[in-house]
């Protein structure tokens, strides 16, 4: 399935729903920044979603997850609920966590490991599922290879493995441990270009600077390629937080998105 983020758009929520459904993609990543600045409700939001024949799949992104202990732990499980409703409106079952960026938190990945673990158990009481996320300035996992390494500690089944190309080919990791993943352990992944070299903090250029597939200097292509062999048929999601993107038209986005998604994933075939 082909998905995009509604991060990707301007506009009122409502209306970049329908224009990602008109451009042809059969997914939606839900950006919670945008449910709190929209006047409508999660529900409404996600049966509008599933009026257009859009399937949620993710609601983003839940942060600060792991490593925590005492009274911190138990607020982030708190805060864990509070998503699950939201999700749970939306009509999805998917969260996706994003690597700390907390000094407090422990580095061990085994302390990942156990937050993730218990989060995943958490969602899987509800029909959920917890899609784990390296970020590249992530605080003690930056490297997906990290991020791989905590879902296959936790060993749960409601615990997966989130791939960014962005945060892979921003740092210039290796893609061969990659094609060799197990693709019934990658939940989402998400494609973005950028310009290069990255003169910028690689989170300046994340939130400002990413670029539709093609559009920028990454090697998307050789990323989309590594993930070719692990024989994942997942959703495929757009991901570009771009000020450009910002003030174009939403409908003439979605439909350059599309494009551009399309003419990626032919080249790699």
């Amino acid at each position: 399935m082909r998905a995009m983020a509604t991060l990707c758009l301007s506009g009122e929520l409502m209306s970049r729903l329908e224009a990602i459904a008109r451009a042809g993609f059969g997914g939606v990543e839900i950006f919670a920044e945008d449910l709190q600045r929209d006047t409508h409700s999660a529900r409404r939001i996600g049966e509008h979603c599933h009026d257009l024949g859009l399937t949620v799949v993710a609601l983003q992104p839940f942060r600060d997850a792991e490593g925590l202990s005492g009274e911190a732990h138990r607020r982030m499980l708190e805060r864990a609920e509070r998503h699950f409703d939201t999700l749970a409106d939306l009509g999805g079952t998917q969260l996706l966590a994003a690597s700390t960026t907390l000094t407090e938190a422990r580095p061990e990945l085994t302390a990942a490991a156990d937050s993730l673990g218990e989060l995943a158990e958490r969602a899987a009481t509800r029909g959920m599922t917890i899609a784990y996320e390296a970020l590249c300035w992530g605080r003690h996992v930056n490297d997906y290879r990290q991020a791989w390494e905590v879902v296959r500690l936790a060993d749960h089944p409601a615990l997966s493995l989130v791939l960014d190309s962005y945060h892979v080919l921003a740092l210039g990791l290796e893609l061969e441990t990659l094609a060799g993943l197990p693709a019934s352990r990658i939940g989402l992944v998400q494609l973005a270009d950028a310009p290069a070299p990255l003169r910028e903090d690689l989170q300046t250029v994340s939130r400002h600077r990413r670029a539709f597939p093609g559009e920028g200097e990454l090697e998307v292509e050789r990323f989309i390629a590594a993930l070719a062999r692990t024989g994942y048929a997942g959703p495929i999601s757009l991901e570009v937080f771009s000020d450009v993107l910002g003030v174009m038209p939403t409908g003439m986005t979605a439909l350059a998105g599309w494009e551009r998604l399309d003419r990626a994933l032919r080249a790699v075939g």
